[in-house]
């Protein structure tokens, strides 16, 4: 299978996307690490789009349990803003600027994401019963874990690919500094 058939977190994920850096030529190295940044804006958009599915579901549970007085309309654009009571799904921030724009996404369709997000819950939400609503926020959570464990896996990747790079400028500096010196 080329590179090109494989998904982009296995083509990371594999021993040799990372092996032997310091003999890999600059341009590809920015490519690899470009890459890199590219699946995480992707998988960043996933999870900003699980998280909010999961606080809508958390809302309608404790609606359902008379923790909370307000309608799903009522409350919906403080959910979707982050805003109320913490889930026990959000993280805190990383610093990273968000990009406005959503991400080129693959149109793959197979995925465990692509289920959870296609997934026409919400316009089904008052029928659903409670037990399908935990299975259904199960279901989210355990995609979510999913897609959050992808994202380690490029951090890491491209911490070693930026580490090879700034080696390399380094490098470059230091040769700089001895002809002048």
């Amino acid at each position: 299978m080329t590179d090109q058939n494989r998904r982009r977190i296995d083509q990371i994920r594999a021993p040799e996307f990372t092996a032997g850096l310091d003999a890999v030529d600059l341009d590809e190295l920015r490519r690899r690490r470009d890459m890199c940044g590219e699946l995480d804006v992707e998988l960043s958009f996933y999870r900003r789009m699980l998280h909010g599915r999961m606080d809508l579901l958390s809302f309608e549970l404790r609606r359902r349990s008379g923790e909370e007085k307000r309608s799903l309309m009522e409350a919906l654009p403080e959910i979707l803003s982050g805003g109320g009571e913490p889930q026990p799904f959000r993280q805190p921030g990383d610093g990273r600027a968000i990009p406005i724009k959503a991400p080129d996404l693959p149109d793959v369709g197979k995925r465990p994401v692509d289920h959870a997000l296609g997934n026409d819950f919400l316009a089904r939400l008052p029928q659903l019963s409670d037990d399908e609503l935990e299975e259904t926020r199960a279901m989210l959570a355990e995609v979510e874990t999913e897609i959050s464990g992808q994202r380690r896996a490029v951090f890491e990747v491209i911490d070693l690919m930026q580490a090879e790079l700034n080696r390399r400028y380094r490098g470059e500096l230091a040769d700089d500094e001895s002809i002048d010196g």
